[in-house]
């Protein structure tokens, strides 16, 4: 039903819901807001999942109760609020977090700092204390802060493991491959564009001269597809005029991300995502670019690969922000109580 065809670098089929089984404890933390339900009904029609626990401050039950009445085999439950936070991470191996505000009109993800910093932080802080070796993927923006405000509240309790901790970039990817096939006429499901660098605005670097099947553009065409992949969150935020940003998109995307994760985990060879992660690739502390992943996480960093003179200076460009982003998370968690 929800399938996709695989990264053509590893020539197997990839799908969104695999059939190998699994007995995967995973949890979505801000399970009933706009990424949260759509990301959740994902999980719950996959094999891998075996237990799907559902936490936000309003309406989980419902959504628990909802989703518990599909024909597949995860068990779904609810929590609610943070006296149920603890319980619904207990033994989960994978915790997925779309929580947080999104953004509207004229918002950058900059601008969603404050209220999702506090917001990330607390659920890190449960995760290090309830579930410390789980697999933490963070979709809430600002990616670029975010991840080093949870890889900080780790540090805190002495249960930070690099490879365990994910900032979900894949949206952008699944946009670049989109973007890329709609101009070439080509199937989306047959096209891999890595993307690496950050998840905000300039930070957004597609490799489109590393995409498989190659493709070639003019350059005028290909700095507007560049621009067009770093802008396509902005676009679906006016494109809904208020009433959100990307969480259909997102939810197909963190779905993905975690699948991956999950069939990693479970002895699958060759799985490779893009993801933001600690880096010794550049000298940023934190960077994305395609990962090798296995059962504990982060197998191998493939690293940046051979770049175009056009992606070698995005990247530079993007250096001064992404550290600026990077910091500006690490000070956060230094300033809190």
């Amino acid at each position: 039903m929800f399938s996709r065809i695989a990264r053509p670098a590893v020539g197997a089929a990839r799908s969104l819901s695999t059939s190998s089984q699994n007995h995967a404890k995973v949890a979505v933390l801000g399970a009933s807001g706009g990424i949260g339900q759509p990301l959740s009904l994902l999980l719950k029609n996959s094999p891998l999942v075996s237990h799907l626990a559902l936490y936000d401050i309003a309406h989980t039950p419902g959504v628990a109760a909802d989703l518990s009445h599909i024909e597949t085999r995860a068990n779904v439950t609810g929590f609610i609020g943070p006296d149920q936070l603890d319980s619904a991470l207990k033994g989960c191996e994978v915790v997925v977090i779309p929580a947080g505000v999104p953004r509207k009109p004229g918002m950058t993800r900059d601008d969603l700092f404050n209220t999702n910093a506090t917001i990330v932080a607390t659920l890190a802080d449960a995760c290090a204390r309830n579930c410390p070796e789980a697999m933490i993927c963070i979709i809430a923006n600002p990616v670029n802060s975010t991840i080093p405000i949870t890889s900080e509240v780790l540090k805190k309790y002495g249960v930070y493991n690099p490879n365990r901790v994910f900032g979900v970039t894949t949206l952008d990817i699944v946009r670049a491959n989109t973007f890329v096939a709609d101009l070439k006429g080509l199937d989306p499901a047959r096209v891999n564009v890595p993307v690496v660098g950050g998840h905000a605005g300039k930070t957004i670097i597609p490799l489109i001269s590393q995409c498989t099947p190659k493709v070639e553009f003019p350059q005028d065409q290909l700095t507007a597809l560049t621009e067009r992949i770093q802008e396509a969150g902005t676009e679906v935020v006016k494109a809904k005029a208020g009433a959100g940003s990307a969480t259909l998109s997102m939810a197909y995307a963190g779905a993905r991300f975690t699948f991956s994760v999950l069939d990693a985990m479970n002895g699958k060879e060759g799985v490779v995502e893009c993801a933001f992660v600690r880096s010794e690739e550049t000298e940023c502390k934190y960077f994305s670019t395609p990962l090798l992943l296995g059962k504990s996480g982060i197998e191998k960093n493939l690293g940046l690969g051979k770049l175009s003179a056009f992606e070698e200076k995005l990247v530079a460009e993007a250096i001064g922000e992404l550290k600026a982003s990077i910091k500006k998370g690490e000070d956060f968690v230094q300033k809190m109580k």
